[in-house]
Parts: C-alpha cells; structure tokens; sequence
C-alpha cells in the first residue's frame, strides 16, 4: 500500500476550516494526488461546499456524518474516518496526501495518531484577542496554528500584536500564521510548511510560489 501523508484540520465552528481546505486544494491538486475527508455532524454540507467550488473532483471527497459530538470520530473513535480514508485510497493507490477536516468543536479537541500525522488548527479573530492564550490543546500542541480572518480585526476590536505575543506564548517554538484565507494571504506559508514537514517533494513551479499572497509564520503581515 502506498503511504500517504495525513493532515488533520480542527478548529472552532466558522474558524475557516473548510476555507483554508478549498485554498489548499487549489494551490495542491495540480501537483499532488490528494484527497478530503469532512466532518459534520448532521449533514455533508462542507463536503457540498469544496465540490459547488470546484475544489477537487467528487471522487476525491467524501464527507462523513458524525451524528454525534464531533471530537469523538476525529479521537475516540476515528472507525468512519478510517474507513473513509481507505475508501479514497481505493479509488486512488498514488494518493499522497489526505485532509481531514473536523466538525467545529472547542478548543480540547485532538485528532488521533491513526487518524494524523501533522495537524493544522484554525482560529480567527472575531472571537476576540484573547482566543490564543485560553490555551487547549488545539493552541498549544497542533503542529501548526492558523489565526485567520486578519482583514475584520479592526472590526472586531482584535489586537493582532496581542495575538501574536500569546500565541508565542503559549506554543513556545511551535510556528503560527496569520492569514486571511478568504483572499489567500497566508496560504503560501501553510502549503510550504505542509509539504516541508510532511516531506513531500516540491513540485509546484517557481512563479506559482513567488506569487503568492504571504504572511510570514509568526508576525502579522505588514499593514494588517
């Protein structure tokens, strides 16, 4: 079987999980063999989403209804995740990477090994500065922390500076970025970590990388 690299996606309800997936799959479906699993509880409307946008052929996601809490099937009991993963390898043997997107859950949720090896949690700033130094597991132990919606933070009242300083904080020397998937800034810097700590070669072309909307890991983008 061919080894394939699995990358968890959590975060809160409306965080910009599924954004930064739709981003991710047009920056990486040219180059790589992925595919997408989503998770909600009730309906597959995520799975909808990343298919009306055109975001990776239908065979390539499928979405999974959870009917429950939804850090139970992405930790305690990853069977349906599992199984959808082996579903999209079967249809896929060359698959490189596989995204799993949780359901919106709260800031404890955790994806299991066999269900990840590299996690990616979401958060924005409409949920106040002070999001980052409430802590959790998602903060403090994802891989790599995404505070996304930069653009509204005046809007919201949100110090970026403050965000950043907790973010440091309370990760340590674990990276963060700060994006606004939306218009696609930060989203060089997320698919350059996933492929450089996933170990997946290189293949996009120079041009695409040089013109990418950036946000260095760890400060907010000049004039946010």
């Amino acid at each position: 079987m061919t080894h394939y690299l699995r990358v968890g996606v959590g975060g809160p309800v409306g965080s910009g999980k599924t954004a930064l997936l739709k981003q991710l799959c047009l920056a990486l479906r040219d180059h790589y063999d992925i595919a997408v699993v989503t998770n909600d509880i009730y309906t597959r409307e995520d799975a909808d989403f990343l298919l009306k946008h055109d975001a990776l052929a239908a065979d390539r996601i499928l979405g999974v209804e959870t009917g429950g809490c939804p850090h139970t099937a992405i930790r305690e009991d990853a069977s349906m995740n599992l199984a959808a993963i082996d579903e999209l390898q079967s249809r896929h043997p060359a698959l490189e990477l596989v995204m799993v997107e949780s359901g919106g859950d709260n800031l404890s949720a955790t994806f299991s090994p066999e269900l990840s090896d590299l996690t990616l949690y979401v958060i924005d700033v409409s949920a106040g500065d002070k999001i980052p130094r409430k802590g959790g597991p998602g903060i403090t132990k994802s891989d790599l922390l995404i505070i996304n919606k930069i653009d509204i933070a005046e809007q919201v009242h949100a110090s970026l500076e403050v965000m950043d300083r907790d973010a440091r904080k309370m990760r340590g020397e674990r990276p963060f970025v700060f994006t606004n998937l939306h218009d696609g800034v930060g989203v060089e810097e997320i698919v350059a970590f996933i492929l450089e700590r996933g170990m997946l070669p290189e293949r996009r072309p120079a041009s695409q990388r040089a013109g990418a909307a950036t946000a260095t890991l760890g400060e907010a983008p000049a004039g946010a």
